[in-house]
This record gives structure tokens, sequence and C-alpha cells, in this order.
């Protein structure tokens, strides 16, 4: 994998929006702090013919984490409805540049999809350039089959994560801010201890960033291995809720480098468990 790959600019998009294989999504997701309503923002104002992929929505309703993966069949029912089907190229944006269109794109293509990629510098960058927006109700399209086949590997649970550290078979990343990583900030969430999976290295997702786009190849290496992560080595992503850690799964795509899974519970399923945790710096196992 490459950084094209992974992206698309604003440039090939602008000159394939009309293209009957190619579906633009909006997945944008905010944060409380963010303050921002992404539905209200959709119903406003959007790419031309761009669809709605809410990963509140779409989700595993039988879990209280958030945005858990559905289940294949589920996932497959919501974007047929919404008129993504098998074979077409999807480009996924968000509101921010770079926050939650990663996370969509994993949740594609983890079901199967096979050309999924990300707007590189979403609906920041497009509405920059005075590219096309268009307002007023959605456009919808004609329903389609998609085959979703969930692919396990690329996804890890707790037993995973602490198996794969006790047995020193992978590294566990950790996107979320440092202060947070360290325990000396609260978590967001009702209920979840501060600190760290024991052994996790600690990367925040904004280290591979700069203004909503990912930084150069070499920027990115070396933030990874500042980080003490070793790049040819196997390792997991997690965060706080599987959100920004794929962008750093995104991350080493870009550079030819792919994460074993990434951890869909994060640190809102461990730090609300009873498992061990730490407090304070990274102690890599």
């Amino acid at each position: 994998m490459a950084h094209e790959d992974v992206f698309v600019s604003t440039e090939w998009l602008a000159e394939r929006l009309d293209a009957p294989d190619v579906v633009v999504v909006d997945g944008s997701w905010y944060l409380p702090a963010h303050g921002r309503d992404p539905h209200a923002e959709y119903a406003e104002r959007r790419i031309p013919g761009a669809l709605r992929f809410d990963i509140d929505a779409v989700k595993d309703a039988g879990s209280d984490l958030p945005h858990m993966l559905p289940r294949p069949e589920a996932f497959a029912a919501a974007v047929g409805a919404k008129g993504i089907g098998d074979g077409m190229r999807i480009v996924i944006y968000d509101g921010l540049g770079l926050f939650s269109a990663p996370r969509v794109r994993w949740t594609f293509k983890t079901f199967g999809a096979k050309d999924v990629v990300i707007l590189e510098g979403g609906f920041p960058k497009w509405q920059a350039e005075n590219r096309p927006i268009e307002h007023g109700p959605p456009r919808s399209r004609a329903a389609r089959s998609f085959t979703a086949r969930l692919d396990h590997s690329a996804v890890a649970d707790a037993d995973d994560v602490a198996r794969a550290l006790s047995e020193g078979t992978a590294q566990v990343v950790d996107a979320r801010p440092g202060d947070r990583f360290r325990g000396e900030a609260p978590e967001p969430r009702p209920g979840v201890r501060s600190g760290h999976i024991p052994g996790a290295l600690n990367l925040p997702a904004p280290a591979v960033m700069r203004d909503g786009q990912l930084k150069s190849p070499e920027e990115i290496a070396a933030a990874f291995t500042e980080a003490g992560v070793d790049l040819d080595r196997p390792l997991i992503t997690s965060c706080g809720s599987g959100v920004t850690a794929a962008i750093l799964s995104a991350a080493l795509e870009s550079i030819g480098k792919r994460a074993r899974a990434l951890y869909d519970g994060s640190w809102a399923e461990w730090g609300a468990s009873t498992r061990s945790l730490e407090i304070g710096p990274a102690k890599p196992k």
C-alpha cells in the first residue's frame, strides 16, 4: 500500500463527481468537545451527491460500547439501502479534514470493500478551493447489493491485545492524547478509568497530522519511531473508542506499512473493565 491507495485528491474527485461507479460518503463524527452536529452540517451543505454514514447508527446495537462493528448482515443491509454496492469506488470525507473518515474507511475495508479511499483534506479543503457544494434535501440513490464478509483478523478484542503484549507478538499503539494515556487527565466517558494498557506505546494521532492532512512519509515514520514503535514488527492500534486509532492505521498504510489489527473496544472497553492498567509514561514490555 502507498499514499495513493489510501487517499484521493480533491482534484481527482471533482473530475469524477458524476461517475456512476464512484460514491461519495460523508463520514463525519465529532467528539462532544468539538461542539458540532454532523447531521445538521450534512443537511445544510455537503459534497454533491454525498451519502451520510454515521458510525453511531451503523454499529453493534447489542453492545454498550460506542460504535462497535455491527454484524456483517446488518452492515450489508445498511449500506446497500444507501446505494453503496459491490464494485464501487467509495470516497470518504469528514468535516475536520482527517478525523473520523479513516474509521469509516477501516469499517468498509474490514467488511470486504475493495476500493475505499479518503478525500485528502476532507470537506475543509473542498470548501477552501471553492468546489461545488450541494444544499437542500440530499439526493437518494437506488439500493444496491453489498456483500459483507468480516475480516476477523483486522479486528482485535481485549483478549487479543492482552495476549499479544504477554507473548510479545505485537506492539499496541494508543492514539489518545498523552495526558489521558498517562492518567493525568480524566476520561470523557463515565465509568472509564484513567491510564493505559500495560505495555502499550503512545502516539497521539495529531503527531502524524498537519492542517487536517497526514504529514510527509518521513515525518510519519519518525513519529512512530520516536514513540518507540518498531515499524518492522506487527502492531495493533488503539485509542479511546476506535476512531483515532484508524488514523494511525491509515498513516501506516500511507508509508507502505500495515497495522495487524485495530482494537475495536479500545480504552472505552479496557478502561471500564477490571483489567490491569498503568499510570504514567509508556513502559514497553
